[in-house]
This record gives structure tokens, sequence and C-alpha cells, in this order.
């Protein structure tokens, strides 16, 4: 029962950050955007893969943690995108 509960908030979690990486593309602008905060979700969802990892839980909720993971990572793509565009607009 507990997968499930952690699986339903990494879903509801992990929904709003493709939103945020489609908003952030499109703004062409790293200026509302805070790295430090993006890399702590990354930090949260590395501690929680290797919490499946080590307690050899790997089980759908890892896939789960997988997909967020690379969504975030792509977060920071566009992150570092935008303050490249940021600066030729100088």
């Amino acid at each position: 029962m507990s997968c499930i509960f952690e699986t339903v908030m990494l879903v509801c979690f992990g929904l709003s950050w493709p939103i945020n990486v489609i908003k952030a593309y499109k703004a062409r602008t790293a200026k509302a955007t805070s790295l430090p905060f993006i890399l702590l979700i990354f930090v949260g969802y590395i501690a929680g893969i290797s919490a499946k990892v080590i307690s050899g839980q790997m089980n759908y909720v890892f896939i789960v943690y997988l997909i967020n993971i690379a969504i975030v990572t792509l977060n920071i793509l566009v992150y570092f995108r935008n303050v490249a565009i940021d600066k030729a607009a100088r």
C-alpha cells in the first residue's frame, strides 16, 4: 500500500515538471527561474532513487522516479539554454 501512495505522490508532483519545462522553453529567459530550487528537487530524486536501490525495492515506483528525474534534467538543460539566450540579448 505504501508503494501506491508513494507513486501517487510522485505522479502528482511529477506532472508539474513537463508544464514547467514547456513554459520555460517558450519564455526564452531564465530570469524567473531558480536553479538552486531545481537542483534541490534533482537531489531529492537522486535520494529517492538511491533509497530504492539500497533497499532492493526495484518496483514500478522506481520507474516513476526515473521519469521524474529525466524531466527535471530537461528542465536544467532548458535553464542553461535560457541563460545563454539572456546573455546573448545583452
